[in-house]
């Protein structure tokens, strides 16, 4: 008999579990359907070399976490979204990376002498 969600796969959350833990996260919006859209939030930086830092930083959280976000980089600015394939939505790993990101941005430690993010 095949299960829907297969042992160990990412669930997806129901509407109301993603709108709270959104509550949690200042800053941070969900752009399509509440609980089968993106996490995403812009994040801003003095200049291209501190962008830079912040997505390599990213991408290490990304790869521990074993969760990697679509990244959209221009010159100071760093967007960055957050979905589970798997589930077709949002799920807690979504959630957990993001705050993790947001908790980078705000020590300023991706780019040294540079500041934190906004």
């Amino acid at each position: 008999m095949k299960e829907d969600t297969p042992a160990g796969a990412d669930k997806r959350l129901a509407t109301a579990d993603a709108a709270a833990l959104l509550a949690a996260l200042p800053g941070w919006r969900i752009e399509g359907e509440v609980a089968g859209g993106q996490l995403c939030k812009e994040f801003r930086f003095a200049d291209y070399a501190a962008t830079i830092r912040f997505v390599v930083a990213v991408a290490a959280i990304a790869e521990e976490e074993d969760h990697h976000p679509d990244l959209a980089v221009g010159y100071g600015r760093v967007g960055v979204s957050f979905t589970t394939h798997d589930c077709g939505g949002l799920s807690d790993k979504d959630f957990r990376c993001a705050g993790r990101v947001a908790t980078l941005a705000r020590s300023g430690k991706e780019a040294p002498g540079a500041g934190a993010a906004s």
